[in-house]
């Protein structure tokens, strides 16, 4: 979510930090086979349906793509329907991401950025309280473009296009793709950039794949790009 390049590292090199993984985001719901219709509508998977009597119920949906899941239910939480806001997914192209939210029926804002440097305080789920302006970002900077939607409760959800991390945010040594489609983008991203580093050079690069593979890794883990 954040775009600043600021960092901190409380852990040094002699220092191990246990891993904790975001596993679960609970959301607040009214009616719970309303949001089973909604999430699943969305084409994210059913991973887990409890039930205990009339006084206790659970699901659990995970998006596509996607590490983390969220739970809803009847007394799950006592949080007020619809007041879970700024629950960011993370695309890789938020016009197509848009589009297939469109395609399942799903209401969804037009594709926006934010006008830097100008906030008018709280505008959820945008968290970051900036005017919204009309269309992605002009220079399509990675974290910078935007689309809103919200479940039937209200709980607001943001899709934020980040096509390259900034320093520091993944490990290097551990770099994945969630799924085929984000691979599929870096691909074409690479390409792109492999065909202006071509016309740099003026001739055709026989060590593509090389070239390919340092660029993506280098786009996911923040590093410098090769020119």
């Amino acid at each position: 979510m954040n775009t600043n390049a600021v960092r901190t590292d409380d852990a040094t090199s002699d220092t191990k930090v246990v891993d904790m993984k975001l596993e679960v985001i609970v959301i607040p719901v009214s009616d719970v086979d309303r949001a089973k219709e909604f999430y699943r509508r969305l084409g994210w998977r059913l991973d887990a349906e409890f039930a205990d009597g009339d006084d206790f119920r659970l699901m659990q949906f995970t998006p596509p793509g996607s590490g983390a899941s969220v739970i809803f239910g009847k007394n799950v939480t006592s949080a007020a329907p619809g007041s879970a806001q700024g629950l960011y997914l993370i695309v890789s192209d938020i016009e197509a991401a848009r589009q297939e939210l469109l395609r399942r029926g799903v209401e969804v804002s037009e594709v926006f950025h934010g006008a830097s440097g100008v906030s008018a305080g709280t505008d959820e789920p945008y968290l970051f309280g900036r005017h919204r302006v009309s269309g992605p970002d002009p220079e399509r900077g990675s974290y910078r473009s935007f689309a809103s939607f919200r479940d039937p409760d209200g709980n607001g959800w943001l899709l934020q296009e980040v096509t390259t991390r900034l320093p520091g945010r993944i490990d290097a040594a551990a770099t994945t793709f969630a799924s085929a489609a984000d691979l599929a983008s870096a691909l074409r991203r690479a390409e792109a950039a492999h065909a202006e580093h071509e016309k740099r050079t003026g001739q055709r690069d026989a060590n593509w794949p090389d070239w390919y593979a340092a660029y993506m890794v280098a786009a996911q883990t923040g590093q410098q790009l090769p020119s």
